[in-house]
């Protein structure tokens, strides 16, 4: 007897799911959160954003955006991060993705989370912020002790 696998539900299917199991659970603030160990290191988020930096972006149809979520449901939540991930999209902290794809895919990706957000109430809110290359390189962090103008090229001097 040859037994069918299983086909991967879908992110809709999944919700539907949950949303029909019921959203009650929330977590408390403080508690683990199990998408932190999912995080990449600080080096590889750098080399990501290094790298968009450096790609050509003389296609008219693509873009850069980051796409950052307060979302309150565990479940839902790692859904949601799971499928920006499987969707091309870089996480560069625990609620912001970082992503280059072109427009239709931007447009693909906007339409399943709003989608999503319209399967169970919620005071959920989640951003599709688009960025140039301009912008991207001229963003300041603080914190960490990487000096992201010397890694993104934003000095013309340096001093040994």
């Amino acid at each position: 007897m040859v037994r069918n696998p299983r086909k991967p539900l879908t992110l809709h299917q999944k919700l539907l799911k949950i949303k029909r199991a019921g959203l009650t659970h929330q977590r408390p603030p403080d508690s683990f959160d199990p998408l932190q160990q999912d995080l990449p290191t600080l080096q590889e988020r750098v080399d990501t954003i290094l790298e968009l930096y450096n790609r050509d972006h003389k296609k008219p149809a693509g873009m850069i955006y980051f796409i950052m979520y307060d979302i309150q449901n565990d479940r839902v939540r790692t859904h949601i991060a799971k499928y920006l991930k499987k969707s091309g999209c870089v996480r560069v902290q625990k609620s912001i993705f970082l992503a280059s794809t072109e427009r239709d895919k931007f447009n693909e990706i906007y339409r399943t989370i709003k989608e999503v957000q319209e399967f169970y109430e919620n005071n959920d809110s989640i951003f599709f912020v688009p960025v140039s290359v301009d912008h991207l390189r001229s963003m300041k962090i603080v914190g960490q002790s990487i000096d992201y103008d010397l890694v993104l090229g934003n000095t013309n001097t340096l001093f040994f």
